[in-house]
Parts: structure tokens; sequence; C-alpha cells
């Protein structure tokens, strides 16, 4: 008898996962791979469910729009967003400056069922950090960082696993110059595990080991100083914690190191155990425009702009390795537009490069044999293009004799009233590409969203967005599963529109 493959429906995928889990990852991407089928489907279409307006900065997080700077939480995952949670109105010192969402991965064991739960940590102008449920917004722990150093951004330095919380810098006062006063500590990042909450250290940054010093971040285990010559530098942060850490510290204990008070308390906070006293060893340097340089893909690569008006809007991709440009690693869409184009490694981790001009949407492999000898080669996977009009404009005018005069000019690429590529989002777990385009060839600026397959660039469907889309304002647009947020900021103002996955005809 034959072999056949039996085809399987949402209800018996659904059901085999509630009975059977020893291969739970392949049911999820069966599940994915089915629920992608159904928004893709003729008969349903996004629908625009609901609006609000806000004074205050709006923010999308996993499903969860927050409102009054973190204050009001709305839950997406019903028809329209509802109230989870309202706190009760903070002081200006208590402000919240800053926020991570952290979600715990299955397979770490915590002593405690709340590390399990996702929660916030919401850094506040008073150097406070707690960490809050985001289900309820309750208040889960608190940390005092520090009287001395006004502390303002919150980081991921590895996604989950580690994030910094990076200071103000520092600023000479103009009488502490005149007086000789040096003022040698630029800036402090604090580190922290999650999973447990956890203290690394707090770390200066000075200026006799580092130079004269623009901004610090620390990613993926690197600490990358910008310099104002235009220059970048990355260092190992595993070394610098091993030849330059103090003392351990731990969160809610004394500490011999702090003279016996107890670390992460009011009103001593941490203490600084990380002073570097010589510069470590650098472990890459470039030169580049706007201190701006991306590594990633494999064998690795990086992407950046010599800093040299003549390679003004164009983006180089070299070897990490050797520092070897690569076989057509030059890419320059020679844009004529008010936004310039951008370029990054894809957020799928398939080491392409994904490069978005207002025309030209065009996604990149890196070809590289190992130990080969030769140079990697740039090769276009598929490329996007809007639909317009490339004609230039004619203007007539008549001059004081009668006679008529048509002076020929183009466009800008990003012209309002042509088709123009805004934002490109990228939708993990449906593995589709999410395009704003708009067009304002009706007098009155319309966008749409464009869903693209990920690996074939296939146009798979459209949806319309309904409120009127006006480029001098700034946007974002979330495209998350069986939702899509448009956040816009008018003025001084802020909105939120909000469209649900739905059979055509059915109503909300």
């Amino acid at each position: 008898m034959a072999l056949h493959r039996r085809n399987s429906n949402a209800a018996e995928l659904l059901n085999r996962r509630s009975r059977d889990s020893r291969d739970a990852g392949t049911l999820i991407r069966q599940n994915l791979k089915l629920f992608r089928g159904i928004l893709l489907q003729g008969n349903r279409n996004f629908i625009k469910v609901w609006s609000k307006t806000s004074k205050s900065t709006i923010k999308y997080e996993n499903g969860k729009i927050y409102f009054d700077n973190y204050q009001s939480c709305y839950s997406c995952i019903h028809s329209e967003p509802q109230v989870l949670y309202k706190l009760p109105k903070r002081s200006k010192l208590e402000k919240i400056e800053d926020v991570l969402l952290c979600q715990c991965p299955l397979e770490k064991a915590l002593a405690s069922p709340s590390e399990y739960k996702p929660s916030l940590l919401a850094l506040t102008a008073n150097n406070w950090l707690y960490r809050l449920s985001a289900e309820t917004g309750e208040e889960l722990q608190r940390i005092y960082l520090s009287p001395c150093h006004k502390f303002r951004y919150l980081c991921w330095d590895i996604s989950q696993e580690t994030f910094f919380i990076k200071s103000i810098q520092n600023k000479e006062a103009p009488l502490a110059r005149q007086a000789g006063i040096r003022q040698n500590i630029l800036m402090h990042l604090a580190i922290f595990n999650v999973f447990p909450l956890q203290i690394v250290g707090i770390m200066e940054i000075n200026k006799e080991v580092f130079g004269y010093v623009t901004d610090v971040v620390l990613s993926q285990g690197v600490l990358a100083v910008s310099y104002s010559t235009k220059s970048v530098k990355l260092y190992s942060f595993e070394h610098i914690v091993n030849k330059y850490m103090t003392a351990k510290l731990m969160l809610g204990k004394p500490s011999s190191f702090h003279g016996g008070k107890t670390v992460g308390e009011i009103p001593f906070g941490i203490p600084v155990n990380i002073h570097i006293a010589d510069c470590p060893p650098v472990l890459f340097e470039v030169s580049c425009s706007d201190n701006s340089v991306q590594i990633g893909s494999y064998p690795w690569h990086y992407i950046y702009t010599p800093p040299h008006k003549r390679h003004k809007g164009s983006h180089h991709i070299c070897s990490l390795k050797d520092n070897i440009l690569a076989t057509n690693g030059i890419q320059n869409m020679n844009c004529c537009s008010l936004e310039s184009d951008w370029i990054s490694f894809h957020p799928d981790d398939s080491g392409r490069i994904i490069h978005v001009g207002p025309t030209t949407v065009n996604v990149l492999k890196i070809l590289s044999e190992l130990n080969s000898g030769l140079p990697s080669m740039i090769d276009k996977d598929f490329s996007m293009t809007t639909h317009r009009n490339n004609n230039s404009t004619s203007q007539v005018s008549v001059t004081s004799s009668g006679r008529t005069v048509k002076r020929r000019f183009h466009n800008l690429d990003d012209d309002p009233d042509q088709e123009t590529f805004r934002m490109v989002e990228y939708e993990d777990e449906l593995d589709l590409l999410a395009v704003v385009v708009t067009n304002g060839e009706e007098g009155e600026g319309k966008a749409h969203v464009q869903l693209h397959d990920n690996q074939r660039g296939d146009l798979l469907r459209t949806v319309d967005l309904v409120e009127p889309w006006d480029e001098t304002y700034r946007h974002e647009l979330l495209f998350d599963k069986e939702t899509i947020v448009h956040i816009e900021q008018k003025n001084n103002n802020f909105c939120c529109h909000v469209y649900k996955l739905q059979a055509v005809g059915c109503e909300t």
C-alpha cells in the first residue's frame, strides 16, 4: 500500500499539541505556519478597531500599549484594547525615564515564582530601578542606584540576559575649568544580570584612560566607545571585569567594600567596583561617519560609512577578520531625498542585509567561502520597488517679452506626491516583512502596509491605513501577528491606532 501524507486541520494540530509535547517546537512552528495561512486568506482583513490620543509618549511592547509615561497599560489580546492596569500618579522626581521588558527563558531555574513572570524594569528620575509585574503593575523589587551619579538610559547588552544603565555625561563647569579643577570621570555604567536580577558592577568611564569620548554602549559583551574624532573602538567587557573589578557585590547584602552598608538600599546605593586603571586592549577600531558601525552575519562582517565627504551616502561592507572590502561591498542608492536611506543586518539572524531607500528595498546576502582566501561577495537576494512616474516635471513660465520658457526639474525621491517606502518591520513568528508605503497623489497623504514573504520578497497582501499619513510628523508602525499598531506624533500630541485581523464583514 502506498504511503501518503495526511493533511491536518487547525483543530487537530491544537489538540495534538495539548496531548503530546515531545516535539513542542515542531508543533509551535506548524501552528504559526497555520496562522500565517489564515492571516493571508482573502476573506480576512485588518480592520481599525481602536484609537486613543495622549499628551505623552505612547509605547507598544509585546501585546501591550503604555500611556501616561507607563502609568496606564492596555492589553491588545482582545478584539480591541482593554485597560490592564493603571498605576497611581507619580511626582516629577519619581518620573519613569526608561523601561525594558523582561521575559524569563523557560530553561531557567529560579528561586522565586514571581521571577518567572514577565516584568518591566523601570528607571526613575530619582535613581531608583523598579521591577514591576507586566500583568498588574505590582512592584516586585526596587533597587537604589546612587546618590552621586544621575542615571538616565536603560539598554540591553545581551537581550534577556544582561542590561546596562547609563548615566548622563559629566560636563566641566566653566568656573571649575578656570580654577584648574579637572573632571576626569565622564560617565558611569551600571551592569546587571537578569533572572535573577543581580548587579555585576558599576564602571567608570575615565577621560585619562579612554580620551575624549562622545558616547559609550555595551552590546553583546563588547564595550563600544565613540570618539569626537569620528572613530569607534571596541573592548572586551569580560576582560575589563576580570582585570579591573575590585569586589563582587550582592544586592540586598552588606558589603565590606561598601563600608558594611547594604548594596542597593537608600541612601548609599551601589558603589563603583570596576575601576579601569589603564587602557584595555583594543579588539577593533574603525573611522566612520556619525560614529556608526554595525557588526553581524557569519563569517563576521561590518557595515560603516567612511568619514570623508566623497563617501557620503555610501555604505561599505567589509570582513571583520581582515578588514577587506567585499566584492560589490559599496552600496549606494544615490538618493535625492529629505530622509536618507538606511542599512542594517537583517533581524531574522539569516546573516543577510536589508537596505531601505525611498524607492527601493534591497535584501542582500553575503557569499563567502571559509579559508578560500578570496574576498566575500555581496549579492542581491531580492528587491522591492515603488510604482511611480519617473518623468521629469515641466514648469512653464512666460518672460516679459512674451516668450514661453520650459524649465525641467526632477522631484525628490521621497516626494509626498509619489509612492514612497517609509519603513520596514519584520514579524519574526510569521516570517513576514511589513513595508509602509505612502502615496499623496489625491492631495491627502495615504499609507498602506504591504506584507511580503521574508524569504523571497513576494507581495502577499496589502493593508490600507484609514487615518491620513502626514510625512512631516514622526510615525511608528508595529506588526505583531494579528495586530497592527500605528503610533503618530502631531506636534505635542500622540495618537495610537490599532488594527485587528477580522473576517470580512465581521463587526467589532
